[in-house]
């Protein structure tokens, strides 16, 4: 997060004592939380015994602080503050030598910002409609979008100006139609206080075509006879991995299921180590990208079938390719995804 210093000279009251002559006032007026407090600073430009300023905050509470010094000397004064926006009316008090103090009236206004908040959720994201939509916390200015297609094309690279629509209102990106699929989004969303927040969309995976591997029942070993499967899906995906790392790192994500002969728990469990194993066989002939693996048992059926139906459509594997974990639509739990 960045922040624009906004330094703003205060208008400076004609006194009998020239306080205008001998001080000079200046405002750090906006601060992100967690990165220091507005601040006044009191610049001395002529000889003066010192200085006394008063201010009222506009929740009441009042804020007083001395300072003095040679020609040449600035003092600060942090104006703690909790997060948001303030004003402050008051008066600046300069102390001469052999003549009358001399006073300036001071008006101002401090903000203390908090995090800026980016609200993205699943249904915000509308690929076929080319269309992202999105929620910031502050009044927004602008986006710098990137949306990257897996054929390495960008269908948007640039700013998207806002018009200071207020904090919650629904903000909408939207990009060309272009060939491929959206593989990553990247969205850098300012405040009209320039300070921004960021996120990386990746909504792209593939899934990779393969002939099932035949094991043996109840076991997760495989048979010799099936290798040849595996060895033709393993170019299929050392193909694609090629393709599409050049664009971005990428993941295999390896999914077990079996049909509904047998016990849930049994079945999940059996699921689960012959996508390790499947897993396994890869890394030892030549995979080097990322892979993890995880088992659904029955419980996600490509056919939906009565208990201990031995059905050959759902005792298969998925393999997906993906930057993140994958979105599945009928996965009847939430994956715990095995790091090989």
């Amino acid at each position: 997060m960045t922040a624009r210093l906004l330094l703003l000279c205060l208008a400076l009251a004609s006194t009998p004592a020239l306080a205008g002559d001998a001080i000079q006032v200046s405002l750090e007026g906006r601060k992100a939380l967690g990165q220091g407090t507005p601040a006044l600073e009191v610049h001395i430009l002529e000889p003066i015994i010192g200085f006394e300023v008063k201010l009222k905050r506009s929740d009441g509470k009042a804020v007083e602080f001395k300072g003095g010094g040679k020609p040449g000397t600035t003092d600060t004064f942090e104006l703690e503050q909790p997060e948001g926006h303030f004003h402050y009316d008051g008066e600046l008090t300069v102390r001469f030598k052999g003549a009358d103090p001399g006073t300036m009236p001071l008006s101002f206004d401090t903000e203390l910002l908090g995090p800026l908040k980016l609200t993205v959720t699943k249904e915000d994201l509308d690929l076929a409609a080319q269309t992202l939509r999105f929620k910031l916390s502050r009044p927004a200015a602008h986006a710098k979008v990137e949306v990257l297609m897996d054929t390495g094309r960008h269908a948007l690279d640039g700013d998207v100006k806002f018009q200071g629509e207020p904090a919650g209102t629904p903000l909408e990106v939207k990009w060309a139609k272009l060939d491929g699929k959206v593989m990553k989004i990247s969205l850098r969303a300012y405040d009209t206080s320039d300070f921004y927040t960021s996120v990386d969309l990746f909504p792209w995976q593939l899934d990779i075509p393969h002939e099932e591997v035949n094991f043996p029942t109840g076991s997760a070993e495989i048979p010799t006879a099936e290798r040849a499967k595996l060895d033709h899906s393993l170019e299929q995906l050392e193909q694609s991995v090629a393709r599409y790392e050049r664009i971005t790192a990428v993941r295999l994500y390896i999914l077990g299921h079996t049909d509904t002969v047998g016990g849930t728990d049994a079945n999940r469990e059996l699921s689960l180590q012959r996508a390790r194993s499947i897993a396994a066989y890869f890394r030892k002939h030549g995979a080097r990208l990322p892979i993890f693996y995880e088992g659904f048992g029955e419980q996600a059926p490509h056919k939906v079938t009565p208990d201990e139906t031995a059905e050959p459509a759902n005792r298969r594997a998925e393999y997906i390719i993906s930057v993140e974990d994958p979105v599945l639509t009928n996965a009847p739990f939430t994956p715990q995804w095995r790091k090989l």
